[in-house]
């Protein structure tokens, strides 16, 4: 059998010997959501380093644990820390906790992210819904033997990210009076900040925003059959886009600035896909 499946495997009996909490929906908290779990009625976490072979999140701020609970009563399971590719690990090994969450039961995930603007009509501070991505820059988390346990070989990407979702996000975000654009997203590898001709590139390929995470994240869960959405916080210009060197702790600070906006966001999408 497929080693990697063998793996997911086993991190799912590793989970279901500490908690048999069966989540519809699953949240990735990117940076400047982190807290979110204050938001949910807990029933159980998980930290990363009790689940055998599981990676483990090294970014500050990434506190490494799943949170299980309920989000206006809907079950949820959130990911505090997401692990990254700069990392050092494997591309199976960055989705295996989109796997497991869908192993585990969730339908539909929700993907957050502090990512660089690179429409000029953006500002840090504001909110991006994914339409698109572009992942040609990152390997796919598909390449190798499929898994046929999860899906398809060849499987569509012609609408990675809800259409349904999309407009649930809009009219939330509409009814909050909190301005949301829309976007393509490109995912590159990091750590690095991009350079100023690389976010040239990426905006003439199409790009709105540019990140170290999240299109691989969803490409998997598209791969499993999971609905998809997905949100940015616009925490900085890219490279050459202001006389300015970038820095992570100005992604953190305006991250920390827009938490609470996000967060009642995030809370409202969830309560609304829940009575769908």
């Amino acid at each position: 059998m497929n080693q990697i499946y063998e793996k997911l495997k086993r991190c799912v009996a590793d989970i279901r010997g500490k908690t048999e909490f069966q989540p519809d929906l699953a949240l990735v908290l990117g940076s400047g959501l982190g807290d979110y779990a204050e938001e949910i009625d807990i029933v159980a976490a998980v930290d990363y380093k009790d689940i055998e072979g599981f990676p483990q999140s090294t970014v500050a701020g990434h506190k490494g644990r799943f949170v299980f609970g309920y989000v206006k009563e809907v079950p949820v399971v959130a990911m505090q820390g997401r692990v990254h590719y700069y990392e050092g690990y494997s591309m199976s090994d960055v989705v295996l906790p989109i796997r497991l969450m869908g192993m585990l039961g969730a339908k539909t995930v929700i993907l957050t992210n502090a990512a660089g603007g690179v429409n000029f009509d953006y500002r840090p501070g504001d909110f991006m819904l994914l339409t698109d991505h572009i992942t040609s820059f990152v390997p796919s988390p598909l390449i190798g033997p499929n898994m046929e346990e999860l899906g398809i070989r060849f499987p569509d990407m012609s609408h990675v990210y809800d259409e349904g979702l999309q407009k649930i996000v809009k009219e939330t975000a509409g009814k909050l009076d909190i301005k949301i654009k829309e976007g393509v997203y490109v995912q590159l590898t990091g750590p690095n900040f991009e350079t100023p001709a690389e976010i040239r590139m990426c905006r003439t390929l199409g790009a709105d925003a540019v990140g170290m995470s999240t299109a691989c994240e969803a490409m998997a869960a598209r791969h499993m059959g999971m609905r998809i959405c997905g949100i940015s916080c616009i925490t900085n210009m890219a490279a050459g886009m202001l006389d300015a060197p970038l820095r992570h702790e100005e992604v953190q600070e305006v991250a920390d600035r827009v938490e609470n906006q996000f967060r009642g966001l995030v809370t409202e999408i969830i309560e609304r896909i829940g009575k769908e």
